[in-house]
C-alpha cells in the first residue's frame, strides 16, 4: 500500500531515500529551510559502500565522472614515519575509494529528484514534524532539531579548516594523503576531483583545530598558519589555497531509530568524526535499508539492521580519533611505535582495509554484498 512520506532535509540521506521510496510508488514530499539548497563544505570520501547505493540509484555515474579516484590512504609523522599505508586493491582487486566535491553528490541527486519529479518544498523551516504524512523521514544532518528527548549530542573538542587547491598537474592524484605532528596538527590532502561549474581537477586540504581555537587562528592571520602548514609539507603552493570554511563536528547517539511514525537517517541519527570517512556512506546506506524495510513491509526491522553497521564506525571513531585529533600527545608515541608494523600484518591489515571500506558491522562480520569496484 503506497504511503505519504515527508522527508526533513534535502542534504545526502534525504534524497537518497526520496529516489528510492518513489520509485517504489509512495507519495514523497522533501521539505528543505533553504531556500535555494546548495552542498556545505569542501570534499568528502565516498567509499565502496557508498558508491554501490549510488549506483543502485542510478546515480553514479555523474559523481564517477567529475570525482577523483582515491587507490591507497598513506598517513606519515611530521619526522617521516609511516603511520598508515592501505591500498584498497590489497582488499579486493579493482576496489578504490572516491574523492568528491559536496556538490558534485549533491546535483547527481538533486538532478535525479528534479527528473523524477519528486515534490521538494524549499524554503520551509519545520519546526514540527508534520503529522499530515504516514511516516516522517528526519534527515536534516548533524544539527538537527528533531531528535528525541533521549538522544545524546555532544560536539566534539576538535573540528577542521577545509579549504581546496587547484590540481591540475596531478600531484596529489589516488592518495589521500595525510601528515601528524603529534595529535595536535594533523594536515590532510583528498583528491576531489572537479567541482560543479570547473574544469579543473582540485584537491580538498583539511587541517585539525580545537573548536575553542578558531577565534585565535582568525586573529593570527594567514601568513602565520601558512608557516604551520609549511612545516609539514614545505613546499605547499599555500597562495593558491581557497577559501577557508570552519567545520565542527559532532557525536549524536541515539537508539532505537524509528519511534512511531518517525524515523531518523544519517547524521540526524548518528554524526560521528570523519576519522573514517564514513558519513555520507553510512546516510546512503541508511536510505537503502530504509526503502528495503518498507518495500518488505518489515520498518519495525530498521533499527536493528543498522545498529550493527552504525555501531560499529561510532565505537570506532570514537576510540580512533583521540590518537589524530587531540589534546593528549601522549597518545603520539604509542601510535607511531605501534600502527605502521600492525597495519602490515595480514589479519589486521585486512580488518583495517574493511573498516576504510565502509563494510564492517562488528570486529568479524561486514558487508561484503556492499562492496563494489565502481563499475
Amino acid at each position: 500500500m503506497p504511503l505519504d512520506i515527508g522527508i526533513v532535509g534535502c542534504g545526502t540521506a534525504g534524497p537518497a531515500a526520496a529516489l528510492f521510496l518513489h520509485r517504489q510508488g509512495h507519495k514523497v514530499t522533501v521539505y528543505e529551510r533553504v531556500p535555494e539548497p546548495k552542498p556545505v563544505g569542501a570534499g568528502l570520501l565516498l567509499q565502496p559502500t557508498g558508491m554501490a547505493v549510488l549506483a543502485r540509484l542510478g546515480v553514479l555515474e555523474p559523481v564517477l565522472r567529475d570525482g577523483a579516484r582515491i587507490e591507497r590512504l598513506l598517513g606519515k609523522t611530521s619526522y617521516g614515519r609511516v603511520v598508515l599505508d592501505l591500498a584498497y586493491a590489497d582488499l579486493r582487486p579493482g576496489l578504490f575509494g572516491l574523492g568528491v566535491h559536496r556538490g558534485t553528490l549533491f546535483r547527481a541527486l538533486w538532478d535525479a529528484l528534479l527528473d523524477e519529479k519528486i515534490e521538494v518544498r524549499c524554503g520551509v523551516c519545520v519546526d514540527v514534524l508534520p503529522d499530515r504524512h504516514d511516516l516522517v523521514v528526519v534527515a536534516d544532518g548533524a544539527r538537527s532539531l528533531h531528535r528525541p528527548p533521549a538522544a545524546r549530542v555532544r560536539p566534539y573538542p576538535w573540528g577542521a579548516l577545509w579549504t581546496s587547491l587547484p590540481d591540475p598537474d596531478g600531484r596529489w592524484a589516488g592518495v589521500l594523503a595525510q601528515w601528524y605532528r603529534d595529535t595536535r596538527q594533523m594536515l590532510g590532502f583528498l583528491p576531489s576531483g572537479r567541482a560543479p561549474g570547473s574544469g579543473t581537477p582540485e584537491v580538498s586540504v583539511f587541517w585539525s583545530i580545537r573548536a575553542d581555537g578558531v577565534e585565535a587562528w582568525r586573529a593570527r592571520g594567514r601568513d602565520a598558519w601558512f608557516a604551520e602548514l609549511r612545516g609539514l609539507v614545505p613546499d605547499l603552493p599555500v597562495e593558491q589555497l581557497g577559501e577557508v570554511v570552519y567545520a565542527p563536528y559532532f557525536d549524536v547517539r541515539m537508539y532505537p531509530y524509528v519511534q512511531g511514525k518517525t524515523v531518523w537517517l544519517g547524521d540526524a541519527a548518528h554524526a560521528m568524526s570523519p576519522q573514517l570517512g564514513q558519513g555520507a556512506n553510512l546516510a546512503l546506506v541508511d536510505a537503502m535499508v530504509l526503502a528495503d524495510c518498507i518495500g518488505s513491509g518489515t520498518l519495525d526491522r530498521y533499527s536493528a539492521l543498522r545498529r550493527s553497521h552504525v555501531g560499529f564506525y561510532q565505537v570506532a571513531s570514537r576510540w580512533l580519533t583521540p590518537f589524530f585529533q587531540s589534546s593528549f600527545p601522549i597518545l603520539a608515541p604509542a601510535r607511531d611505535l605501534v600502527a605502521g608494523p600492525l597495519h602490515r600484518w595480514g589479519w589486521y591489515r585486512r580488518q583495517m582495509l574493511s573498516s576504510l571500506a565502509g563494510s564492517k558491522t562488528g570486529i568479524f562480520s561486514e558487508l561484503p554484498t556492499l562492496l563494489t569496484d565502481g563499475a
